[in-house]
C-alpha cells in the first residue's frame, strides 16, 4: 500500500474530510487529495503532523511497519522504558501472565 492509500485510507477510518485534515496540519484539501494520490509526496515534517492527526505512527505511513501500531500501546512502552529495571522487570512479568492467560482462554474457546 503507498504513503497515499495509507493516508486516505486512515483519514476515511477516522471519518475526516481531506480539507478538515488539512486545515489541522497547516494546508489545504486540495494538498491532501494530491498526497493521497500520490502525485506529491509531503515532507517528514508535513507527513509526521498527518501521522499524529490520523492517530498513528510515522513509520506505519511511511511502509516500514506493515501493521498499524496502537498509539496507547507505544505511549505506554515508552512510559515503562523509563522506569528502572527491576519495576520494569515486575511489569513484564505481570503483562507475560496477562497474555499468557489470555491466550490458554482464547485456545479453550475453539
Amino acid at each position: 500500500m503507498s504513503l497515499g492509500q495509507r493516508i486516505a485510507d486512515l483519514r476515511k477510518k477516522g471519518k475526516v474530510s481531506q480539507s478538515d485534515l488539512g486545515k489541522k496540519i497547516g494546508t489545504s484539501g486540495d494538498i491532501i487529495g494530491r498526497y493521497e494520490r500520490d502525485e506529491v509526496t509531503p515532507s517528514i515534517e508535513v507527513a509526521s503532523k498527518i501521522a499524529d492527526e490520523l492517530g498513528t505512527t510515522l513509520d506505519y505511513l511511511m511502509g516500514k511497519m506493515e501493521f498499524e501500531l496502537d498509539k496507547s500501546i507505544v505511549k505506554r512502552v515508552i512510559d515503562i522504558q523509563s522506569l528502572p529495571e527491576e519495576d520494569k522487570k515486575h511489569i513484564l512479568y505481570t503483562l507475560d501472565g496477562l497474555l499468557q492467560n489470555v491466550r490458554t482462554k482464547l485456545a479453550f474457546a475453539k
